[in-house]
């Protein structure tokens, strides 16, 4: 409360002067900051472009003005790294600044060399033979994505139209090409006269040839070359088949002309088809076919003009009948009539097989027609009628002639097929469609033999010979096959004597039972083929031994299923809330990992149990996260409480007294005390920052209370200072004898003067009261008495100043050397012989204060002095 005594009158003094210099020293760094400032700022504005001197006038000045001037001048990256790196740490607008040129010069620098890796790749695929429009594409996609400078895109431009040109010319070129081959398929069907058509295909293969030639030969299909070839060769043949039966084409053509323009009731369907039979005959190709199909129509109207109301033949079928009949009649009759019975029967059937062979030559049935005649010629019976022999003969000699026909369309047909076998084995079809192939072909080759005949034997040992040829790889590799398949039947068996062997031992590593399981299964499914009838047996075996092998396996995996199950379960029990949760559940977590390293289940259990367990986890993180965010709720809670506590304490003003703002001081902060702890704990990362605010707050609160008890401490000790200095000036009254006057005058003047001053503490204002009341008593009458007793102090008072001065610490001076040494020894004896605890230095100045007793000035400096040092340790 005494502190005011360390304060001295120099202090006051010297800071003013301290003030004015540093204000003088500011002002002069001030104007100096300012002409610098000036003089670079003028630097920066003459700079016109100069990089080099702005780079020096950044690197030199003080100024973040002047620096961010003088950067609008650096360009170039060499000088843009250099302020860079100097002003990285330093100025943060400036090395903004050049981080963004850098960035756009970097990326102007990238682009450019995007663009200069397309040119490149332009200029590479213009070289390229095999050029495709995807490459193209591709390329306009890299250049549609890059910022390229003016000049790169217009040495970009007559690239990218060369490549389009290059394009361009291929689809020309395919274009072309599908035309031609178009046309070279419709042209066997166009009809057109022989040099007409030796015209056409000549231009075709001048176009082929041309296409073969060209530059952009590679684009093309190699399948729609080898189409055109193809198409050429079956269009040169057709052609000259075209030649060589020309005469029959013509004639045929003029033929149909001839009965197209008669009217159809003139006509016999029979007589047409024997004069287009006497024409001749061509071969099969798009214009036969178109004749046939003319001939056909004309057949149509034919018959639609003449309705078969009374077909002539069978009329003479029904006369020949009754001829036969009749000259049956003419003959003796036979003896028996199970014979007259039998004759009409084979009668009837050979008039039946003769309407079935006239009909099959119709049809074009040469199998069954030729099968019909060899049943006619092995017939032995009676005599034809002459019209039943007329008829038989005619139709033999069509079947004859449709024989001949089909025996050449079937040669044709079989040098067809034995081309079509020796090509197979340069086709390089896969082994299963080889065998299909060849497989299919004779089966076509036989159905030639029903339907044209047998072939000639040496046709049948050429087309023998090539399947045999043909099949040979397919053989092979279906041997190879049927090896493997027995190779891989006895790795089966293998397998499975070593599963019946692990079946019959004790197996304590479970693990490696689960392991080996797995490993056997593997090799199992990766046997490889076996033959159908032998894969079911070794399947059910095996199937048999593994579970005889998995049998201890699968109860050790039931109970370890049982323990993941308590797993689980534990888990689940766990409270989410417990502060040993975590632990626990690490704990279960240890345990599960063990348990699945030790005796791994299967895949499906394994990973339901697993989901199971990860689930009860995940459960009850969530819970424990929830309970964590309301924690986390409750705790933001208790941070606005404590941050409006804060800014109750921080608005806090008192007024009134200083009793008053004291009670009101200490009322808000124990309130403040009380609410602060019954907030609750406050989030972690805003702990330290909240619990400062609050300190500051408290402090601050408390420095006012601080700076009341200053106050009143300061008036205080001038009360107490004043009123001893009143004391000391009575009592020195007191002792002078110079007629001062006396009586209640006095007396009241004094009073007054003791009255003016503020009152003391109590143990002070007490004891000072009680001194001055006896001086001031001694006024009226005793005065003489009263001032020899102030005599009498005297030296008792230097005495306790002196001995105060050792117990506190303070100098005496140099003419108190010799008795505040003797006095230190007294000090020492008596506090080694007393029992009694020593009176504090307070107390002994209030007994100082207390004694009456003359001083003069040196002493009452003494005095004050020791007031001023027992003052500070009492304010501390």
């Amino acid at each position: 409360m005494f502190d005011f005594l360390f304060k001295r009158a120099t202090d006051k003094s010297a800071e003013p002067q301290r003030a004015s210099a540093a204000s003088e020293a500011s002002d002069g760094a001030a104007a100096q900051a300012a002409s610098r400032r000036d003089e670079q700022t003028a630097r920066a504005r003459l700079l016109a472009g100069d990089e080099a001197a702005a780079v020096e006038l950044i690197l030199q000045s003080e100024f973040a003005g002047v620096r961010l001037a003088a950067a609008e001048h650096v360009v170039s990256q060499a000088a843009l790294e250099q302020v860079l790196l100097a002003m990285r740490n330093s100025d943060r607008r400036v090395a903004k600044l050049m981080q963004g040129r850098l960035d756009a010069i970097r990326y102007q620098l990238a682009e450019q060399q995007k663009a200069r890796t397309c040119i490149a790749q332009a200029e590479r695929l213009i070289q390229d033979e095999k050029l495709t429009p995807n490459m193209v594409a591709d390329l306009d996609r890299q250049w549609s994505v890059t910022a390229a400078a003016a000049e790169q895109a217009e040495c970009f431009a007559p690239l990218r139209a060369a490549l389009a040109q290059r394009l361009e010319s291929q689809v020309s070129l395919q274009r072309a090409v599908i035309d031609a081959l178009a046309e070279l398929r419709a042209l066997p069907a166009a009809g057109l006269a022989p040099v007409a058509a030796a015209e056409v295909l000549e231009r075709l293969r001048a176009g082929h040839a041309a296409a073969l030639a060209s530059a952009e030969l590679t684009s093309l299909p190699k399948h729609l070359l080898n189409d055109v070839a193809a198409a050429l060769e079956s269009a040169g043949a057709a052609l000259q088949a075209l030649q060589q039966h020309q005469a029959v084409f013509d004639a045929r053509q003029a033929a149909l002309a001839e009965w197209q323009a008669a009217a159809p009731d003139s006509l016999g369907a029979e007589q047409l088809r024997r004069a287009w039979q006497a024409l001749g005959a061509v071969p099969a190709g798009e214009l036969a076919a178109r004749q046939q199909a003319e001939l056909d129509v004309v057949l149509a109207a034919v018959a639609a003009a003449n309705p078969p109301a009374a077909p002539v033949e069978r009329g003479d079928k029904a006369r020949d009948a009754n001829a036969a009949n009749a000259a049956n009649a003419a003959k003796p009759a036979k003896p028996a009539r199970a014979g007259k019975e039998d004759d009409q029967q084979d009668n009837k059937r050979f008039v039946d097989t003769l309407d079935a062979l006239e009909a099959a030559l119709e049809q074009g049935l040469l199998h069954a027609a030729a099968e019909h005649d060899k049943w006619l010629k092995e017939r032995k019976g009676g005599r034809l009628t002459a019209a039943q022999s007329e008829r038989l003969a005619h139709l033999r000699a069509e079947l004859k002639r449709l024989g001949d026909w089909a025996r050449w369309g079937g040669n044709v047909s079989r040098e067809e097929l034995v081309k079509a076998v020796e090509e197979l084995a340069a086709q390089g079809l896969a082994m299963s469609e080889l065998a299909k192939k060849v497989g299919s072909m004779r089966e076509r080759w036989k159905g030639l033999d029903a339907v044209s005949g047998h072939a000639p034997k040496a046709l049948w040992e050429r087309f023998d010979a090539a399947c045999s040829a043909a099949y040979a790889p397919a053989a092979a590799h279906f041997k190879q096959l049927a090896e493997e398949r027995h190779h891989n039947a006895a790795k089966a068996q293998a397998l499975i004597d070593e599963v019946g062997a692990m079946a019959g031992t004790e197996h304590a590593d479970w693990k490696q039972v689960a392991a080996a399981a797995q490993r056997l299964r593997q090799v199992w499914g990766r046997l490889g083929t076996i033959d159908r009838k032998e894969k079911k047996k070794f399947d059910t075996a095996f199937e048999h031994a593994m579970t005889a092998m998995m049998a201890p396996l699968a109860e050790q995996r039931a109970l370890e299923m049982a323990r993941r199950e308590q797993l689980i379960a534990e888990v689940e029990a766990l409270l989410p809330h417990d502060r040993s949760t975590l632990d626990v559940m690490r704990h279960l977590q240890e345990r599960w990992q063990e348990q699945a390293k030790a005796l791994p289940l299967e895949r499906k259990a394994e990973q339901a149990l697993w989901q199971r367990f990860r689930a009860a986890c995940d459960h009850l993180f969530a819970q424990r996260k929830e309970s964590a965010h309301a924690a986390d709720s409750e705790r933001k809670v208790h941070l606005h409480a404590r941050e409006a506590i804060c800014a109750g304490l921080e608005a806090a003003a008192f007024d009134g007294e200083d009793k008053a703002q004291l009670a009101a001081i200490a009322a808000a902060l124990r309130d403040a005390a009380s609410a602060w702890h019954g907030a609750g704990a406050v989030p972690r990362a805003a702990e330290a920052k909240i619990t400062q605010r609050y300190q500051a707050a408290v402090a601050a609160v408390q420095a006012q209370a601080d700076a009341i008890k200053r106050r009143a401490g300061a008036a205080q000790a001038n009360a107490l200072r004043d009123k001893l200095r009143l004391c000391q000036a009575l009592e020195a009254t007191l002792g002078r004898d110079d007629g001062a006057p006396d009586g209640a005058a006095a007396a009241a003047d004094w009073s007054g003067r003791w009255q003016a001053l503020p009152p003391l503490a109590a143990e002070y204002e007490r004891a000072l009261h009680g001194r001055f009341k006896a001086a001031l008593g001694a006024l009226d009458g005793q005065r003489g008495s009263y001032a020899a007793q102030l005599e009498a102090n005297r030296a008792r008072l230097l005495d306790e100043v002196l001995r105060l001065e050792i117990v506190a610490g303070v100098d005496s001076g140099a003419e108190f050397a010799r008795e505040r040494l003797k006095m230190q020894v007294e000090v020492l004896q008596s506090s080694l012989k007393s029992g009694q605890k020593p009176l504090t230095q307070a107390a002994q100045y209030l007994q100082l204060c207390a004694m009456p007793a003359l001083a003069d000035d040196r002493t009452a400096s003494r005095i004050e002095q020791l007031f001023r040092r027992i003052g500070a340790a009492e304010a501390k």
